[in-house]
């Protein structure tokens, strides 16, 4: 099965790589021991070099790569391999999709018991390049290091502003060109690089929590704006201000310009200060004739036109008639509960975080929705049998949660309600498919359709239909 190196490295040769796993790597099977291969593409023949192995299984990377998969394409990013996103890139798109409506049914299938034949067709992504409307970059003063940067003789640059590399904390991966943001990103963040290298400003130092600049998020938006903001560390004012005059003369396109000052130990800005330098606090999204005010702490789908087709089958799955009362699970800033809302009698949503229910309002608000009422606070405190007396039985539940789906007291809620339908959106098809095991008591899945938001990665959305047995 396999043979020694010098070290006590292990070699398998000849594995034959047979499927792909959540996290992006090649699967293969030694005898009975399965491993788990970097960069490696179903349908490669390649000698592994073992980096971890357990009791029944490893995990390896491609010491010769023997046969090449016919699924196998160049990736197009030079960062590829050793930053954390776009693991997928070295497999060509259609064959992304192919496994992950693989995923989806088999996490259905084997966790859920859910009978998979009825599946549809993933939706894939028109886009899959320059797709998201949201970045965060992380300045370090300790930049991961690649071998050509070993192998050079002369001095070079330890200041990184980028992405962290996975499973280092600590180390940040200097991006010269991101293909996930269209530019204006790549500019921006270029120039700030550059800014605090030649006024020594200096990075955050992750460790020791030393250091002026720390992150950069940089947002855009359908209808042309754009948001930046800078959060620093522990800054002089004058570096502050010098900043940001720098980023509102050298991109005057910028909407918005906002900076915050963290001088915490971790990188949330939920409970620190947002100040304006310039522009609005928000910029504005668009969704079929819908505006979406959007500030540096919204929750905001970040690819807004897959965005736009995921509410949509969100949408055709409900079947609404127009006198519905639906329930709005998770709605964040109420984007789905906005998008509904002329389909509907009224919409009720909720969701655990204040300011996403106070950004809901506002854009019910703004679009002249008057049918929408929203709530803040921990979902299985709020929905209970009181709240749906006073509100009444919903004919509808959309819910929408986080990776780690519903708690028990909520699908419990949900059994005791008894729609005559639930529309269940899930970025995790493993904790949506233990969810809907629960919901079998009374439910039957009517339809599902997978929807590919973030190409190149692992990641993959579900909708599924779930109809009351009750009911005709």
């Amino acid at each position: 099965m396999s043979r020694r190196k010098p070290g006590a490295v292990t070699i398998i040769p000849n594995v034959h790589v047979i499927d792909i796993a959540e996290e992006g790597k090649g699967v293969g099977k030694a005898d009975e021991l399965v491993v788990f291969i970097d960069k490696a593409v179903p349908g490669d023949v390649v000698d592994v070099r073992l980096t971890k192995k357990k009791k029944n299984f490893a995990e390896a990377v491609i010491e010769q790569l023997h046969e090449k998969s016919t699924l196998r394409t160049d990736p197009f990013c030079q960062h590829f391999g050793t930053c954390g996103g776009c693991k997928w890139q070295h497999m060509g798109y259609q064959s992304q999709l192919k496994f992950k409506q693989k995923n989806v049914e088999a996490a259905l299938q084997r966790l859920g018991k859910i009978d998979t034949s009825i599946a549809e067709p993933i939706l894939g992504s028109v886009k899959n390049r320059y797709y998201r409307n949201k970045l965060e970059f992380t300045f370090s003063n300790k930049r991961w290091l690649e071998k050509t940067d070993m192998e050079r003789e002369d001095n070079f640059d330890m200041n990184a502003l980028g992405f962290h590399v996975p499973l280092r904390f600590d180390k940040i991966l200097d991006i010269e060109h991101c293909y996930l943001q269209d530019d204006p990103s790549n500019q921006i963040r270029n120039a700030v690089r550059k800014y605090a290298l030649e006024n020594e400003v200096s990075f955050y130092d992750l460790r020791n929590h030393e250091g002026v600049l720390r992150n950069l998020i940089i947002r855009t938006s359908s209808t042309g704006e754009i948001m930046v903001a800078v959060i620093f560390a522990y800054p002089e004012q004058r570096q502050i201000d010098s900043m940001m005059t720098f980023l509102k003369v050298e991109f005057p396109q910028i909407t918005s310009l906002l900076y915050i000052v963290n001088q915490k130990k971790n990188d949330t800005i939920f409970d620190q200060e947002v100040n304006v330098f310039a522009g609005r606090d928000h910029i504005f999204e668009e969704m079929d004739g819908i505006r979406f005010k959007i500030g540096v702490k919204s929750f905001y789908q970040t690819n807004s036109e897959q965005a736009f087709e995921l509410y949509k089958i969100t949408k055709e799955f409900a079947g609404f008639a127009g006198n519905e009362l639906v329930y709005d699970l998770y709605t964040g800033a109420g984007t789905i509960a906005n998008f509904i809302a002329k389909d509907v009698r009224q919409v009720v949503g909720v969701e655990y975080v204040p300011t996403a229910i106070e950004d809901a309002k506002f854009n019910s608000e703004l679009n002249g929705i008057g049918n929408t009422i929203f709530y803040a606070g921990d979902m299985k405190d709020i929905l209970t049998a009181d709240f749906v007396k006073e509100h009444g039985k919903p004919d509808v539940v959309i819910t929408d949660p986080p990776r780690a789906g519903m708690h028990a007291d909520v699908v419990q809620r949900l059994l005791e309600m008894e729609a005559e339908k639930i529309v269940y959106v899930s970025c995790n098809a493993a904790t949506q498919a233990r969810d809907l095991e629960l919901l079998k008591e009374k439910y039957d899945v009517a339809r599902i359709k997978p929807v590919d938001m973030f190409p190149h990665t692992q990641h993959v959305e579900n909708v599924v239909l779930l109809k009351f047995k009750g009911f005709n």
